[in-house]
């Protein structure tokens, strides 16, 4: 589907400015080509880049909510799975991950080349230190509740450290708008009359 609307959208382009312009724009044609053929590949990683935010705000409510289920004396297959349906609403996608992640173990593949695999379909590197976590709590038998716990404080404390970090941001953000627009507005205001008066006061001299 994706290889097949980059053609498309190409093939359109260049159909729509062939039946515009004619051949004349050798350019012309050359440029919408291309960019209907890249517009696919721009919409794709927009829709990658949000679906990536959306499960690492979810993540650390996913987190709790395992950290519940294994302290009342569910497994973690059985917990990821729990909290996969309690999130279908609140968060689709994560819950869809937690989704593959258990239909994969129950296919039969090990639980750790599941994990590794929703590390691969994701792409956030919470999810990748989340699967390092369980990996080695696995591996060396320690609990489960203990590590998410520490986990999802950690990743809290990570995310309001972003939240500060873009708050701090917003004062540089904003100062090419300011300059731009409120500047040359508080200049008009508070020099215009001035200059009104002026222009006022100098006319009937320069008339004599």
């Amino acid at each position: 589907m994706y290889v097949g609307s980059r053609v498309l959208l190409a093939f359109m382009g260049l159909t729509v400015v062939i039946a515009a312009a004619g051949f004349k724009s050798l350019i012309l044609m050359a440029s919408i080509t291309a960019f209907c053929f890249f517009l696919p590949r721009f919409v794709l990683k927009r829709m990658i880049r949000d679906r990536q935010r959306r499960i690492t705000l979810a993540l650390p409510d996913a987190l709790d909510l395992t950290v519940i289920c294994v302290e009342a004396g569910l497994a973690l297959d059985q917990a990821l799975m729990r909290v996969g349906e309690d999130l279908h609403h609140a968060h689709p996608d994560l819950s869809d991950e937690f989704y593959l992640v258990n239909l994969e173990m129950r296919a039969g593949k090990p639980r750790v080349e599941a994990l590794r695999n929703l590390i691969e379909r994701t792409g956030v590197d919470d999810v990748r230190a989340l699967v390092g976590t369980l990996v080695q709590t696995d591996r060396f038998g320690t609990s489960v509740a203990q590590a998410l716990r520490v986990h999802s404080d950690s990743l809290r404390t990570e995310r309001r450290q972003r939240a500060e970090e873009q708050a701090a941001k917003t004062t540089i953000k904003m100062i090419i708008p300011l300059v731009v627009f409120v500047l040359p507005s508080i200049i008009f205001v508070t020099l215009g009359p001035a200059v009104i008066e002026l222009v006022r006061t100098l006319m009937p001299e320069m008339r004599r």
